[in-house]
């Protein structure tokens, strides 16, 4: 089975992260791609996952990763581990700061593992 979420057309490479088992439901991990650390979080037990920066740009920390996945009216969202500012796991955007917004990246799932598309 092959989940992907919405992919633009500049995704030249998928890279290999993890398998989908080593992504414990409702966890984030970092992998650093590319020389970028990405945060790629597991949301519930089914095959749906997410890749963001791993960039708080709050801290200065690279730490989204470990922050905590939840929904703000319906918005999938992760909160910093710690100022605990909420950012979409779609869209990148700061639910508490419309002026910040980080980076996402095409994710998909095939045959059991996690990968992630570069340009």
């Amino acid at each position: 089975m092959v989940q992907s979420l919405p992919v633009c057309d500049t995704v030249t490479q998928w890279i290999y992260v993890c398998s989908l088992s080593d992504i414990q439901p409702n966890t984030g991990v970092c992998a650093l791609i590319n020389g970028q650390q990405m945060a790629i979080f597991r949301v519930g037990y089914e095959e749906e996952v997410y890749a963001i920066s791993n960039y708080d740009p709050f801290s200065k920390a690279y730490v989204l990763s470990r922050g905590i996945i939840g929904d703000r009216k319906g918005i999938l969202k992760v909160a910093s581990p710690i100022y605990k500012q909420n950012f979409s796991l779609v869209t990148g955007k700061c639910l508490d700061d419309n002026s910040v917004r980080i980076p996402t990246y095409p994710v998909r799932i095939v045959e059991g593992t996690v990968q992630v598309g570069i340009e």
